[in-house]
Protein backbone atom coordinates (compact mmCIF):
# COMPACT_ATOMS: atom_id res chain seq x y z
CA UNK A 1 0.00 0.00 0.00
CA UNK A 2 2.79 2.37 0.93
CA UNK A 3 4.60 1.53 -2.30
CA UNK A 4 1.46 2.27 -4.37
CA UNK A 5 0.89 5.52 -2.52
CA UNK A 6 4.48 6.51 -3.20
CA UNK A 7 4.02 5.89 -6.94
CA UNK A 8 0.78 7.91 -6.97
CA UNK A 9 2.53 10.84 -5.32
CA UNK A 10 5.35 10.61 -7.83
CA UNK A 11 2.84 10.62 -10.68
CA UNK A 12 1.08 13.66 -9.25
CA UNK A 13 4.40 15.47 -9.05
CA UNK A 14 5.83 14.46 -12.38
CA UNK A 15 2.85 14.69 -14.76
CA UNK A 16 2.50 18.53 -14.58
CA UNK A 17 6.22 18.89 -15.20
CA UNK A 18 6.14 16.43 -18.07
CA UNK A 19 3.34 18.27 -19.80
CA UNK A 20 5.46 21.39 -19.88
CA UNK A 21 8.29 19.66 -21.73
CA UNK A 22 7.98 20.58 -25.40
CA UNK A 23 7.66 17.82 -27.95
CA UNK A 24 9.88 19.78 -30.32
CA UNK A 25 12.23 22.72 -30.09
CA UNK A 26 10.06 25.50 -28.68
CA UNK A 27 11.95 28.29 -30.41
CA UNK A 28 9.66 30.16 -32.75
CA UNK A 29 10.60 29.62 -36.41
CA UNK A 30 10.70 33.40 -36.81
CA UNK A 31 12.67 34.05 -33.64
CA UNK A 32 15.98 35.83 -34.06
CA UNK A 33 17.40 34.39 -30.85
CA UNK A 34 20.21 31.87 -31.40
CA UNK A 35 19.39 28.43 -30.13
CA UNK A 36 21.50 26.83 -27.42
CA UNK A 37 23.77 23.98 -28.53
CA UNK A 38 22.75 20.69 -26.92
CA UNK A 39 24.92 17.58 -26.74
CA UNK A 40 22.15 15.13 -27.80
CA UNK A 41 20.92 15.54 -31.36
CA UNK A 42 17.74 13.54 -30.70
CA UNK A 43 15.10 13.84 -28.02
CA UNK A 44 12.15 11.66 -27.06
CA UNK A 45 8.95 13.08 -28.49
CA UNK A 46 6.15 10.73 -27.41
CA UNK A 47 4.08 11.76 -24.40
CA UNK A 48 4.08 8.31 -22.76
CA UNK A 49 7.78 7.81 -23.50
CA UNK A 50 8.51 11.12 -21.81
CA UNK A 51 6.29 10.10 -18.88
CA UNK A 52 8.14 6.81 -18.61
CA UNK A 53 11.53 8.47 -18.70
CA UNK A 54 10.51 11.05 -16.13
CA UNK A 55 9.25 8.34 -13.74
CA UNK A 56 12.44 6.32 -14.09
CA UNK A 57 14.59 9.41 -13.56
CA UNK A 58 12.63 10.43 -10.46
CA UNK A 59 12.51 6.94 -8.86
CA UNK A 60 16.15 6.06 -9.58
CA UNK A 61 17.51 9.61 -9.16
CA UNK A 62 18.82 9.71 -12.72
CA UNK A 63 19.72 13.23 -13.92
CA UNK A 64 17.19 14.74 -16.30
CA UNK A 65 18.78 14.49 -19.73
CA UNK A 66 16.52 17.17 -21.14
CA UNK A 67 17.06 19.89 -18.55
CA UNK A 68 19.83 19.27 -16.07
CA UNK A 69 22.74 18.91 -18.45
CA UNK A 70 24.87 21.97 -18.91
CA UNK A 71 24.02 23.90 -22.03
CA UNK A 72 26.78 25.23 -24.19
CA UNK A 73 26.59 28.99 -24.14
CA UNK A 74 24.89 30.46 -27.17
CA UNK A 75 27.54 32.08 -29.34
CA UNK A 76 25.57 35.29 -29.73
CA UNK A 77 22.85 35.45 -27.07
CA UNK A 78 21.32 38.90 -27.33
CA UNK A 79 20.20 41.25 -24.58
CA UNK A 80 17.01 42.11 -26.50
CA UNK A 81 13.85 42.11 -24.36
CA UNK A 82 11.79 38.93 -24.48
CA UNK A 83 8.80 40.60 -26.10
CA UNK A 84 10.61 42.38 -28.92
CA UNK A 85 9.01 40.29 -31.68
CA UNK A 86 5.48 40.80 -30.34
CA UNK A 87 6.05 44.54 -29.82
CA UNK A 88 7.59 45.38 -33.20
CA UNK A 89 6.74 42.46 -35.47
CA UNK A 90 3.70 44.19 -36.94
CA UNK A 91 5.28 47.63 -37.46
CA UNK A 92 6.88 49.23 -40.50
CA UNK A 93 8.58 52.55 -41.20
CA UNK A 94 7.26 54.44 -44.23
CA UNK A 95 8.90 57.35 -46.00
CA UNK A 96 6.59 59.94 -47.56
CA UNK A 97 7.61 62.40 -50.26
CA UNK A 98 5.82 65.71 -49.60
CA UNK A 99 5.51 68.14 -52.52
CA UNK A 100 2.84 70.67 -51.58
CA UNK A 101 1.67 72.65 -48.58
CA UNK A 102 -1.67 70.83 -48.56
CA UNK A 103 0.08 67.47 -48.50
CA UNK A 104 2.26 68.52 -45.59
CA UNK A 105 -0.72 69.77 -43.57
CA UNK A 106 -2.80 66.67 -44.33
CA UNK A 107 0.06 64.38 -43.32
CA UNK A 108 0.60 66.25 -40.07
CA UNK A 109 -3.12 66.15 -39.22
CA UNK A 110 -3.38 62.42 -39.91
CA UNK A 111 -0.36 61.75 -37.71
CA UNK A 112 -1.92 63.73 -34.86
CA UNK A 113 -5.27 61.97 -35.21
CA UNK A 114 -3.72 58.50 -34.96
CA UNK A 115 -0.88 59.50 -32.57
CA UNK A 116 1.75 58.08 -34.87
CA UNK A 117 5.49 58.20 -34.29
CA UNK A 118 7.28 60.62 -36.64
CA UNK A 119 10.85 59.41 -36.81
CA UNK A 120 12.25 62.29 -38.83
CA UNK A 121 10.99 65.12 -41.02
CA UNK A 122 12.88 67.20 -43.58
CA UNK A 123 11.97 69.17 -46.68
CA UNK A 124 12.78 66.05 -48.70
CA UNK A 125 10.92 63.35 -46.76
CA UNK A 126 8.97 62.39 -43.66
CA UNK A 127 9.58 59.02 -41.97
CA UNK A 128 6.71 57.55 -39.93
CA UNK A 129 6.55 54.38 -37.86
CA UNK A 130 3.14 52.71 -38.09
CA UNK A 131 1.50 49.35 -37.41
CA UNK A 132 0.72 47.35 -40.53
CA UNK A 133 -2.95 47.04 -39.66
CA UNK A 134 -3.24 50.82 -39.24
CA UNK A 135 -1.76 51.64 -42.65
CA UNK A 136 -5.10 51.44 -44.55
CA UNK A 137 -6.80 53.81 -42.08
CA UNK A 138 -3.85 56.19 -42.22
CA UNK A 139 -3.72 56.21 -46.01
CA UNK A 140 -7.47 56.84 -46.08
CA UNK A 141 -6.93 60.13 -44.21
CA UNK A 142 -4.45 61.40 -46.81
CA UNK A 143 -5.13 63.18 -50.09
CA UNK A 144 -4.97 61.08 -53.24
CA UNK A 145 -1.60 62.56 -54.20
CA UNK A 146 0.03 61.08 -51.07
CA UNK A 147 -1.48 57.62 -51.23
CA UNK A 148 1.12 56.37 -53.67
CA UNK A 149 4.02 58.64 -52.68
CA UNK A 150 5.51 56.52 -49.93
CA UNK A 151 8.04 53.72 -49.74
CA UNK A 152 8.81 51.27 -46.93
CA UNK A 153 12.19 51.83 -45.27
CA UNK A 154 12.03 48.88 -42.88
CA UNK A 155 10.16 45.73 -43.78
CA UNK A 156 11.20 43.93 -40.58
CA UNK A 157 11.39 46.41 -37.74
CA UNK A 158 11.69 43.66 -35.11
CA UNK A 159 14.84 42.35 -36.74
CA UNK A 160 16.39 45.81 -36.89
CA UNK A 161 15.57 46.30 -33.19
CA UNK A 162 17.07 42.94 -32.25
CA UNK A 163 20.36 43.60 -34.01
CA UNK A 164 21.09 46.76 -32.02
CA UNK A 165 21.43 44.86 -28.73
CA UNK A 166 24.82 43.47 -27.66
CA UNK A 167 25.57 39.81 -28.05
CA UNK A 168 25.88 39.30 -24.31
CA UNK A 169 23.63 38.71 -21.35
CA UNK A 170 23.25 40.99 -18.30
CA UNK A 171 24.99 38.34 -16.17
CA UNK A 172 28.18 38.80 -18.21
CA UNK A 173 28.38 42.56 -17.65
CA UNK A 174 30.04 42.41 -14.23
CA UNK A 175 32.93 40.34 -15.54
CA UNK A 176 33.13 42.34 -18.76
CA UNK A 177 33.32 45.87 -17.35
CA UNK A 178 36.88 45.76 -15.88
CA UNK A 179 38.30 44.77 -19.26
CA UNK A 180 36.45 47.34 -21.32
CA UNK A 181 39.14 49.97 -21.42
CA UNK A 182 42.79 49.57 -22.26
CA UNK A 183 45.13 52.42 -23.04
CA UNK A 184 45.28 52.95 -26.78
CA UNK A 185 48.75 53.47 -28.23
CA UNK A 186 48.48 56.73 -30.13
CA UNK A 187 52.21 56.84 -30.82
CA UNK A 188 51.70 54.89 -34.03
CA UNK A 189 49.68 57.80 -35.40
CA UNK A 190 45.98 58.25 -35.97
CA UNK A 191 44.14 55.04 -35.34
CA UNK A 192 40.95 53.55 -34.02
CA UNK A 193 40.79 52.46 -30.37
CA UNK A 194 40.30 48.73 -30.03
CA UNK A 195 38.28 49.26 -26.89
CA UNK A 196 35.64 46.62 -26.19
CA UNK A 197 33.37 49.39 -24.97
CA UNK A 198 32.82 50.65 -28.52
CA UNK A 199 32.16 47.27 -30.10
CA UNK A 200 28.57 47.40 -28.86
CA UNK A 201 26.02 49.82 -27.49
CA UNK A 202 26.26 49.72 -23.71
CA UNK A 203 23.59 49.81 -20.98
CA UNK A 204 23.84 52.00 -17.89
CA UNK A 205 25.21 49.07 -15.89
CA UNK A 206 28.29 49.15 -18.13
CA UNK A 207 28.42 52.85 -19.03
CA UNK A 208 28.52 54.19 -15.47
CA UNK A 209 31.40 51.98 -14.26
CA UNK A 210 33.25 52.80 -17.48
CA UNK A 211 32.97 56.53 -16.76
CA UNK A 212 34.30 55.97 -13.24
CA UNK A 213 37.14 53.93 -14.68
CA UNK A 214 38.11 56.66 -17.15
CA UNK A 215 38.13 59.28 -14.39
CA UNK A 216 40.27 57.07 -12.13
CA UNK A 217 42.77 56.28 -14.90
CA UNK A 218 43.33 59.93 -15.86
CA UNK A 219 42.94 61.97 -12.65
CA UNK A 220 45.23 64.74 -13.95
CA UNK A 221 42.71 65.91 -16.53
CA UNK A 222 39.43 64.00 -16.03
CA UNK A 223 36.93 63.97 -13.19
CA UNK A 224 33.45 62.58 -12.72
CA UNK A 225 30.70 64.84 -11.42
CA UNK A 226 26.95 64.46 -10.92
CA UNK A 227 24.35 66.83 -12.29
CA UNK A 228 21.62 65.38 -10.09
CA UNK A 229 19.05 62.58 -9.97
CA UNK A 230 16.51 61.65 -12.63
CA UNK A 231 12.76 61.31 -12.11
CA UNK A 232 13.24 57.68 -11.04
CA UNK A 233 16.26 58.46 -8.88
CA UNK A 234 19.10 57.52 -11.23
CA UNK A 235 22.31 59.50 -11.23
CA UNK A 236 23.05 61.78 -14.20
CA UNK A 237 26.86 61.71 -14.38
CA UNK A 238 29.09 64.04 -16.37
CA UNK A 239 32.77 63.70 -17.24
CA UNK A 240 34.69 66.97 -16.96
CA UNK A 241 37.86 66.94 -19.06
CA UNK A 242 40.48 69.68 -18.81
CA UNK A 243 43.99 70.28 -17.50
CA UNK A 244 45.64 73.05 -15.49
CA UNK A 245 49.32 72.84 -16.55
CA UNK A 246 51.89 75.08 -14.86
CA UNK A 247 53.13 76.45 -18.18
CA UNK A 248 49.72 77.92 -19.07
CA UNK A 249 48.76 81.19 -17.36
CA UNK A 250 45.80 80.62 -15.05
CA UNK A 251 43.99 83.68 -13.79
CA UNK A 252 41.79 82.54 -10.93
CA UNK A 253 39.59 85.60 -11.37
CA UNK A 254 38.95 84.80 -15.01
CA UNK A 255 36.19 82.34 -15.88
CA UNK A 256 37.11 79.01 -17.40
CA UNK A 257 35.81 78.66 -20.99
CA UNK A 258 33.90 75.41 -21.28
CA UNK A 259 32.36 73.28 -24.03
CA UNK A 260 29.29 71.24 -23.10
CA UNK A 261 28.45 68.09 -25.09
CA UNK A 262 25.19 66.29 -24.26
CA UNK A 263 23.83 62.97 -25.53
CA UNK A 264 20.93 60.70 -24.74
CA UNK A 265 18.21 63.34 -24.37
CA UNK A 266 15.95 61.10 -26.42
CA UNK A 267 16.36 57.62 -25.06
CA UNK A 268 16.09 55.66 -28.31
CA UNK A 269 18.95 57.59 -29.93
CA UNK A 270 21.66 55.21 -28.73
CA UNK A 271 24.27 56.45 -31.17
CA UNK A 272 24.26 59.84 -29.40
CA UNK A 273 25.25 58.12 -26.14
CA UNK A 274 28.06 56.09 -27.72
CA UNK A 275 29.32 59.08 -29.70
CA UNK A 276 29.49 61.33 -26.62
CA UNK A 277 31.49 58.63 -24.81
CA UNK A 278 33.72 58.13 -27.86
CA UNK A 279 34.63 61.80 -28.13
CA UNK A 280 35.38 61.90 -24.40
CA UNK A 281 37.57 58.79 -24.60
CA UNK A 282 39.60 60.18 -27.50
CA UNK A 283 40.19 63.56 -25.88
CA UNK A 284 41.16 62.02 -22.55
CA UNK A 285 43.54 59.42 -23.97
CA UNK A 286 45.13 61.66 -26.60
CA UNK A 287 45.94 64.47 -24.17
CA UNK A 288 49.70 64.95 -23.95
CA UNK A 289 50.41 62.74 -26.97
CA UNK A 290 52.86 64.30 -29.45
CA UNK A 291 50.65 63.29 -32.38
CA UNK A 292 47.68 65.22 -30.95
CA UNK A 293 49.00 68.71 -30.20
CA UNK A 294 45.64 70.40 -30.74
CA UNK A 295 43.95 68.12 -28.21
CA UNK A 296 46.58 69.00 -25.63
CA UNK A 297 46.33 72.72 -26.38
CA UNK A 298 42.53 72.59 -26.27
CA UNK A 299 42.41 70.88 -22.86
CA UNK A 300 45.12 73.19 -21.50
CA UNK A 301 42.90 76.21 -22.13
CA UNK A 302 39.34 74.86 -22.11
CA UNK A 303 37.22 72.41 -20.17
CA UNK A 304 34.95 69.98 -21.99
CA UNK A 305 32.01 68.56 -20.03
CA UNK A 306 30.38 65.40 -21.39
CA UNK A 307 26.90 64.27 -20.35
CA UNK A 308 26.51 60.92 -22.15
CA UNK A 309 22.95 60.20 -20.94
CA UNK A 310 20.77 63.11 -19.90
CA UNK A 311 17.73 60.81 -19.84
CA UNK A 312 18.88 57.70 -17.93
CA UNK A 313 15.37 56.49 -17.04
CA UNK A 314 14.24 56.45 -20.65
CA UNK A 315 17.54 54.94 -21.76
CA UNK A 316 17.23 52.11 -19.26
CA UNK A 317 13.65 51.53 -20.41
CA UNK A 318 14.86 51.07 -24.00
CA UNK A 319 17.09 48.25 -22.76
CA UNK A 320 14.51 46.44 -20.68
CA UNK A 321 11.17 47.06 -22.38
CA UNK A 322 10.76 49.33 -25.41
CA UNK A 323 13.76 49.98 -27.68
CA UNK A 324 11.98 52.87 -29.42
CA UNK A 325 10.91 54.83 -26.33
CA UNK A 326 11.68 58.57 -26.73
CA UNK A 327 10.64 60.50 -23.59
CA UNK A 328 11.67 60.27 -19.97
CA UNK A 329 9.66 58.07 -17.58
CA UNK A 330 8.11 60.46 -15.09
CA UNK A 331 4.36 60.23 -14.32
CA UNK A 332 1.90 62.48 -16.16
CA UNK A 333 -1.77 63.32 -15.75
CA UNK A 334 -2.56 60.04 -17.53
CA UNK A 335 -1.16 57.07 -15.56
CA UNK A 336 -0.95 54.91 -18.68
CA UNK A 337 0.98 57.56 -20.68
CA UNK A 338 4.14 58.47 -18.74
CA UNK A 339 6.97 60.62 -19.96
CA UNK A 340 7.83 64.16 -21.09
CA UNK A 341 9.95 65.05 -24.12
CA UNK A 342 13.20 66.60 -22.88
CA UNK A 343 13.71 68.22 -26.27
CA UNK A 344 10.65 70.42 -25.75
CA UNK A 345 10.87 71.18 -22.03
CA UNK A 346 13.13 74.23 -21.82
CA UNK A 347 11.63 77.66 -21.15
CA UNK A 348 12.73 79.72 -24.15
CA UNK A 349 10.25 79.36 -26.99
CA UNK A 350 8.26 76.74 -25.10
CA UNK A 351 5.10 75.93 -27.05
CA UNK A 352 3.40 73.14 -25.12
CA UNK A 353 -0.15 74.11 -26.00
CA UNK A 354 -2.93 72.90 -28.26
CA UNK A 355 -2.88 69.35 -29.58
CA UNK A 356 0.60 68.77 -28.20
CA UNK A 357 -0.81 68.73 -24.66
CA UNK A 358 -1.68 65.03 -24.90
CA UNK A 359 0.63 63.06 -22.58
CA UNK A 360 0.40 60.07 -24.92
CA UNK A 361 2.25 61.99 -27.63
CA UNK A 362 5.92 61.12 -28.13
CA UNK A 363 6.67 64.85 -28.22
CA UNK A 364 4.63 65.82 -25.15
CA UNK A 365 6.12 69.07 -23.78
CA UNK A 366 4.62 68.73 -20.32
CA UNK A 367 2.12 70.98 -18.55
CA UNK A 368 4.65 73.80 -18.12
CA UNK A 369 8.25 74.73 -19.00
CA UNK A 370 10.86 72.58 -17.24
CA UNK A 371 8.23 70.00 -16.31
CA UNK A 372 10.70 67.28 -17.30
CA UNK A 373 12.85 66.51 -14.26
CA UNK A 374 16.05 66.02 -16.24
CA UNK A 375 15.57 69.27 -18.16
CA UNK A 376 15.19 71.10 -14.86
CA UNK A 377 18.40 69.49 -13.59
CA UNK A 378 20.43 70.53 -16.64
CA UNK A 379 18.90 74.01 -16.45
CA UNK A 380 19.80 74.42 -12.76
CA UNK A 381 23.29 72.94 -13.12
CA UNK A 382 24.22 75.13 -16.11
CA UNK A 383 23.00 78.29 -14.38
CA UNK A 384 24.85 77.38 -11.20
CA UNK A 385 28.06 76.84 -13.18
CA UNK A 386 27.87 80.24 -14.79
CA UNK A 387 26.70 82.17 -11.74
CA UNK A 388 28.69 80.55 -8.94
CA UNK A 389 31.50 78.39 -10.37
CA UNK A 390 33.24 80.89 -12.64
CA UNK A 391 32.37 79.00 -15.83
CA UNK A 392 31.66 80.49 -19.24
CA UNK A 393 30.09 78.15 -21.75
CA UNK A 394 31.58 78.95 -25.13
CA UNK A 395 29.90 76.14 -27.07
CA UNK A 396 27.04 73.70 -26.64
CA UNK A 397 26.64 70.54 -28.73
CA UNK A 398 23.40 68.60 -28.37
CA UNK A 399 23.84 65.20 -30.06
CA UNK A 400 20.85 63.44 -31.58
CA UNK A 401 19.91 61.15 -34.46
CA UNK A 402 19.13 60.86 -37.25
CA UNK A 403 19.39 62.72 -40.64
CA UNK A 404 23.06 63.85 -40.68
CA UNK A 405 22.56 67.56 -40.05
CA UNK A 406 24.34 70.32 -38.16
CA UNK A 407 21.62 72.66 -36.92
CA UNK A 408 21.96 76.10 -35.35
CA UNK A 409 19.38 78.37 -33.62
CA UNK A 410 16.57 78.98 -33.75
CA UNK A 411 14.41 75.90 -33.41
CA UNK A 412 11.16 77.44 -32.21
CA UNK A 413 10.66 79.75 -35.23
CA UNK A 414 11.94 80.41 -38.72
CA UNK A 415 10.91 84.07 -38.60
CA UNK A 416 13.79 85.30 -36.42
CA UNK A 417 17.48 85.12 -37.29
CA UNK A 418 20.08 84.87 -34.50
CA UNK A 419 22.25 87.99 -34.13
CA UNK A 420 25.52 86.17 -34.87
CA UNK A 421 24.14 84.22 -37.83
CA UNK A 422 27.37 84.63 -39.82
CA UNK A 423 29.50 82.97 -37.15
CA UNK A 424 26.93 80.22 -36.63
CA UNK A 425 26.84 79.43 -40.33
CA UNK A 426 30.63 79.47 -40.61
CA UNK A 427 31.07 77.03 -37.75
CA UNK A 428 28.09 74.87 -38.78
CA UNK A 429 29.46 74.42 -42.29
CA UNK A 430 32.90 73.80 -40.79
CA UNK A 431 31.55 71.06 -38.55
CA UNK A 432 29.70 69.53 -41.48
CA UNK A 433 32.92 69.64 -43.49
CA UNK A 434 34.82 67.76 -40.77
CA UNK A 435 32.13 65.07 -40.71
CA UNK A 436 32.29 64.69 -44.47
CA UNK A 437 36.06 64.66 -44.80
CA UNK A 438 36.47 61.96 -42.15
CA UNK A 439 34.46 59.15 -43.74
CA UNK A 440 32.74 60.70 -46.73
CA UNK A 441 29.27 61.02 -45.18
CA UNK A 442 27.56 64.24 -46.16
CA UNK A 443 26.06 66.42 -43.39
CA UNK A 444 23.80 69.35 -44.14
CA UNK A 445 23.93 72.65 -42.24
CA UNK A 446 20.99 74.95 -41.61
CA UNK A 447 18.82 76.39 -38.85
CA UNK A 448 17.05 73.91 -36.59
CA UNK A 449 13.70 75.31 -37.65
CA UNK A 450 14.52 74.75 -41.32
CA UNK A 451 15.77 71.27 -40.51
CA UNK A 452 12.37 70.28 -39.11
CA UNK A 453 10.22 71.57 -41.97
CA UNK A 454 8.32 69.02 -44.03
CA UNK A 455 7.43 71.52 -46.77
CA UNK A 456 8.64 74.93 -47.89
CA UNK A 457 7.88 76.80 -51.08
CA UNK A 458 10.54 78.35 -53.26
CA UNK A 459 10.06 81.80 -51.73
CA UNK A 460 10.59 80.31 -48.23
CA UNK A 461 7.60 82.36 -47.06
CA UNK A 462 5.29 79.37 -46.71
CA UNK A 463 6.40 76.39 -44.66
CA UNK A 464 4.87 73.55 -42.67
CA UNK A 465 6.49 71.82 -39.69
CA UNK A 466 5.64 68.17 -39.15
CA UNK A 467 5.71 68.68 -35.37
CA UNK A 468 6.33 71.49 -32.88
CA UNK A 469 9.96 72.26 -32.02
CA UNK A 470 9.79 74.93 -29.31
CA UNK A 471 11.41 74.57 -25.92
CA UNK A 472 14.64 73.04 -27.18
CA UNK A 473 17.89 72.92 -25.21
CA UNK A 474 19.54 74.46 -28.28
CA UNK A 475 17.48 77.67 -28.08
CA UNK A 476 17.75 77.87 -24.30
CA UNK A 477 21.55 77.68 -24.20
CA UNK A 478 21.88 80.09 -27.09
CA UNK A 479 19.37 82.72 -26.01
CA UNK A 480 19.16 82.53 -22.22
CA UNK A 481 22.72 81.44 -21.33
CA UNK A 482 24.28 83.37 -24.24
CA UNK A 483 26.25 80.39 -25.57
CA UNK A 484 26.89 81.86 -28.99
CA UNK A 485 28.11 78.65 -30.60
CA UNK A 486 25.20 76.32 -29.87
CA UNK A 487 24.40 73.47 -32.22
CA UNK A 488 22.19 70.45 -32.44
CA UNK A 489 23.90 67.67 -34.38
CA UNK A 490 21.86 64.85 -35.85
CA UNK A 491 24.18 61.93 -36.42
CA UNK A 492 23.94 58.99 -38.81
CA UNK A 493 22.14 57.91 -40.81
CA UNK A 494 19.58 59.29 -43.28
CA UNK A 495 16.89 56.68 -42.84
CA UNK A 496 18.29 53.34 -43.87
CA UNK A 497 18.37 52.29 -40.21
CA UNK A 498 17.11 55.44 -38.49
CA UNK A 499 17.29 55.09 -34.70
CA UNK A 500 18.39 51.47 -35.09
CA UNK A 501 21.87 52.13 -36.40
CA UNK A 502 23.92 48.88 -36.31
CA UNK A 503 26.82 48.58 -33.91
CA UNK A 504 29.25 48.63 -36.84
CA UNK A 505 28.55 52.38 -37.15
CA UNK A 506 29.58 53.24 -33.58
CA UNK A 507 33.28 53.81 -34.25
CA UNK A 508 32.94 55.48 -37.70
CA UNK A 509 30.31 57.87 -36.34
CA UNK A 510 32.48 58.54 -33.31
CA UNK A 511 35.48 59.25 -35.55
CA UNK A 512 33.49 61.83 -37.53
CA UNK A 513 32.20 63.55 -34.42
CA UNK A 514 35.62 63.55 -32.74
CA UNK A 515 37.25 65.22 -35.76
CA UNK A 516 34.47 67.81 -35.79
CA UNK A 517 35.01 68.60 -32.10
CA UNK A 518 38.77 68.94 -32.63
CA UNK A 519 38.04 71.31 -35.52
CA UNK A 520 35.73 73.31 -33.27
CA UNK A 521 38.48 73.37 -30.64
CA UNK A 522 40.98 74.79 -33.12
CA UNK A 523 38.45 77.39 -34.22
CA UNK A 524 37.94 78.41 -30.57
CA UNK A 525 41.69 78.55 -29.95
CA UNK A 526 42.02 80.93 -32.88
CA UNK A 527 38.94 82.94 -31.90
CA UNK A 528 40.32 83.42 -28.37
CA UNK A 529 43.73 84.49 -29.67
CA UNK A 530 45.46 81.41 -28.24
CA UNK A 531 46.52 80.08 -31.62
CA UNK A 532 47.36 82.01 -34.75
CA UNK A 533 45.48 80.62 -37.74
CA UNK A 534 46.05 82.14 -41.17
CA UNK A 535 43.42 80.07 -42.97
CA UNK A 536 40.44 79.66 -40.66
CA UNK A 537 38.81 77.20 -43.05
CA UNK A 538 41.77 74.81 -42.70
CA UNK A 539 40.92 74.02 -39.07
CA UNK A 540 38.08 71.79 -40.30
CA UNK A 541 40.29 69.67 -42.53
CA UNK A 542 41.91 69.87 -45.94
CA UNK A 543 39.74 69.29 -48.98
CA UNK A 544 41.25 67.05 -51.63
CA UNK A 545 40.50 68.42 -55.08
CA UNK A 546 38.52 66.11 -57.36
CA UNK A 547 37.35 66.46 -60.92
CA UNK A 548 33.88 67.68 -61.71
CA UNK A 549 33.01 64.40 -63.37
CA UNK A 550 33.90 62.50 -60.22
CA UNK A 551 31.72 64.79 -58.10
CA UNK A 552 28.82 64.27 -60.48
CA UNK A 553 29.29 60.52 -60.37
CA UNK A 554 29.34 60.46 -56.56
CA UNK A 555 26.21 62.58 -56.34
CA UNK A 556 24.47 60.32 -58.87
CA UNK A 557 25.39 57.20 -56.92
CA UNK A 558 24.07 58.72 -53.68
CA UNK A 559 20.79 59.69 -55.32
CA UNK A 560 20.25 56.07 -56.38
CA UNK A 561 20.42 54.67 -52.87
CA UNK A 562 16.78 55.44 -52.04
CA UNK A 563 15.43 53.19 -54.78
CA UNK A 564 18.05 50.57 -54.00
CA UNK A 565 16.86 50.34 -50.41
CA UNK A 566 13.33 49.73 -51.58
CA UNK A 567 14.31 46.73 -53.72
CA UNK A 568 17.02 45.17 -51.56
CA UNK A 569 15.44 43.19 -48.74
CA UNK A 570 18.84 42.21 -47.34
CA UNK A 571 20.06 45.75 -46.71
CA UNK A 572 19.97 45.28 -42.92
CA UNK A 573 23.13 43.18 -43.16
CA UNK A 574 25.12 45.66 -45.22
CA UNK A 575 26.65 48.10 -42.77
CA UNK A 576 28.21 50.14 -45.55
CA UNK A 577 24.95 50.74 -47.39
CA UNK A 578 23.81 54.31 -46.80
CA UNK A 579 20.67 56.09 -47.89
CA UNK A 580 21.95 59.63 -48.35
CA UNK A 581 19.93 62.80 -48.56
CA UNK A 582 21.47 65.28 -50.97
CA UNK A 583 21.24 69.01 -50.37
CA UNK A 584 22.58 71.94 -52.32
CA UNK A 585 26.11 72.60 -51.12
Amino acid sequence: MAHSLRNILILATVIPAVLTIPTTDSSSPTSLRPRAIRPQPERATGLFRRLRNALIERIWSIPDTCHTHKLSPAPSASRAPENFRARYGGDVVLRFQVNTEDEAKALSEAVNILYLDIWEATTKWVDIRIANDVVPSFIGLLPASLRDSYTPLMHDLARAVYETYPESSPAEETSLTPGLTTLHDWRAGRGTPEDLFFQDYQPLSVLYPWLRLIASMFPSHASLISLGLSAEGRDIPALRVGARPDNVPNDSDKSRPTLLIVGGSHSREWISVSTTAYIAYNLVTRYGQPHSPYVTKLLDHFDVVFVPVLNPDGYEYTWTTDRLWRKNRQPTSLPFCPGVDLGRSFPFGWDGFGDTDNPCSDSYAGPAPLAATEAQILYDWARNETEHNNVTFVSFLDLHSYSQQVLYPYSYTCDVDPPNLEDLEEVAFGLAKSFRLTNGHYYGAESACQGGISFQDQTKKTSVQAEAQGGSALDYFYHDLHVKLSFQIKLRDTGNYGFLLPRSHIVPTGDEAYEAVVGLGRWLLGDHGIESIDDRDSVWGVEIATSGSQDTEVAHEEDKTSSAAENDESFYDDSDFELRRRRRR
